[in-house]
């Protein structure tokens, strides 16, 4: 793959100048055009040492207009990103959508270096690039144009580059001790990036090698190909990729819900005793999750007036008010429309030993945008397959995750709605919406089977809660948690 980036490209300082001008003024003016789309262009800028990465992120900032581009550069991992998902520390720095983001080092790095290392062998290393893959893929899906250079040295361009910068007083500090040892494992790394590149090479993000020796040539390819990816992807519609329908079988119009028992109840008494006996091992396993550094995410879907927030309530009354966090999810903001709808979630992931619980998720995009036609079906039907990758790398990184459905049927809704509509402090809680979503009762069970069927997984299987007794359902979700936590544990 690099021998094509050792020929010793070059362009003269003339041919330079007289390219150059064209260019920041068409730079300038699809940066302009990028505005407003749905598009966000991610720059990742990778290479060997001493290509010049940085002197190149330079250059880009200068030739495109600053104040609407961001520039990210990624060191060694904050004591906050080692203790979240690899992929944390990504999302969060993720350009909005009508802007250019750099990003210097990537999600790339850390993968190729651990396998030089011999810390993962090559089959974790391919495993690493599908997975970087499955997130670009999804990523470019989703509107994003995914920009991969690669900035190419051979090892005698390589040793040349060292020699010279360590040559000039003002340069030598770009030359580090690790810099001479990564040197001499020059073919090694070779070997791994080649690798790398070639398993992540795909059609929706490729990678394009430049040839690093001549700074002006460098710099005037790197400008150019971003230019070209650009302008390609607005002048193309937005290809929507849609994913295969899996299906469980069904029994005719039977569901998963059906089969939920809905007479199932506890006494008042009982369930006072056993609140207290549920929230005191919770608070127990919760501090020994923060000692190990095990966090806890606890998801809650359901009908409306289902019960959620009465246990969610119950739950956070057993955890100290310093290990957790609720999230509300409503309507995004215009931040979070800016963005993959995975993006709000992703940034409120518990730092290690902690406690996230959201009221009501992710699997909004599978109910409520797919039954309200908020999202295209290509659009929701995707989101199986990113929701459960999402899943996967939070279980991954040792994340115990608790999904709930409560299950209520139609006459007690309508009963609870009533009840409201007569209390003064409950009142608030039931709009024209809770209404009009009663309409939709069958379409919404059909979302809520196919959900379940499709990202109810072995790593985060959901918990489908009887729901028509609050007081059992309290229960039922705190006794789930506390076993989820004590398996963890052990």
């Amino acid at each position: 793959m690099f021998e094509t980036a050792e020929l010793g490209r070059n362009i003269s300082k003339k041919d330079f100048k007289a390219r150059i001008g064209a260019l920041r003024a068409e730079m300038l003016e699809t940066q302009f055009a990028l505005r407003g789309t749905s598009h966000q262009v991610i720059v990742l800028i990778s290479g060997v040492d001493g290509s010049g990465k940085g002197e190149v992120v330079n250059r880009l900032n200068e030739w495109f207009d600053s104040r609407e581009l961001t520039v990210h550069a990624y060191g060694t991992p904050s004591d906050e990103e080692r203790e979240r998902p690899r992929f944390w520390r990504f999302w969060r720095t993720l350009p909005p959508r009508g802007r250019i983001g750099i990003l210097f080092g990537s999600w790339y790095t850390q993968p190729i270096v651990d396998r030089v290392q011999s810390l993962i062998d090559s089959d974790h290393l391919d495993a690493e690039m599908h997975r970087i893959t499955r997130f670009e893929r999804m990523l470019v899906e989703d509107g994003a144009v995914v920009v991969k250079l690669w900035f190419h040295l051979s090892r005698k361009a390589q040793e040349k580059r060292f020699r010279a910068l360590e040559a000039d007083k003002h340069q030598a500090w770009r030359v580090t001790p690790q810099d001479w040892r990564n040197f001499e494992h020059y073919d090694e790394f070779r070997a791994v990036c080649e690798r790398a590149l070639r398993q992540s090479d795909k059609s929706f993000a490729p990678w394009r090698v430049i040839e690093s020796a001549d700074p002006d040539y460098r710099d005037l390819t790197a400008a150019e190909m971003i230019l070209d990816a650009i302008k390609g992807r607005l002048a193309e519609p937005l290809v929507e990729t849609e994913a295969a329908a899996v299906h469980a079988d069904t029994d005719g119009d039977l569901t998963i819900l059906d089969r939920v028992d809905l007479s199932a109840s506890v006494s008042k008494a009982k369930y006072e005793k056993e609140l207290i006996k549920l929230q005191a091992r919770i608070n127990k396993f919760t501090w020994k999750a923060n000692d190990k550094g095990v966090s806890t995410i606890c998801v809650f879907e359901g009908w409306d007036a289902a019960g959620k927030g009465g246990a969610i309530r119950r739950l956070t009354q057993a955890v100290d008010a310093k290990l957790q966090q609720v999230i509300s999810i409503a309507a995004p903001t215009e931040e979070e429309r800016a963005q993959h709808y995975l993006w709000r979630f992703w940034r409120h992931i518990p730092r290690a030993g902690r406690v996230t619980v959201y009221d009501r998720s992710w699997y909004g995009r599978v109910l409520v945008e797919r039954v309200e036609a908020f999202a295209e079906e290509s659009v929701w039907r995707r989101a199986y397959s990113e929701i459960n990758e999402f899943e996967e790398q939070l279980t991954d990184a040792g994340i115990v995750i608790c999904k709930f459905w409560l299950e209520i049927d139609k006459d007690e809704q309508a009963r609870r709605f009533t009840e409201r509509q007569g209390i003064d402090y409950k009142k608030h809680k039931l709009t024209d919406e809770d209404w009009r979503n009663r309409e939709r009762w069958d379409d919404y069970r059909e979302a809520v089977d196919e959900m379940v069927s499709r990202t109810s997984t072995e790593f985060a299987p959901w918990t489908i809660v009887p729901a028509n007794d609050k007081l059992y359902a309290r229960l039922e979700v705190l006794d789930t948690v506390a076993d989820r936590l004590k398996a963890a544990l052990r």
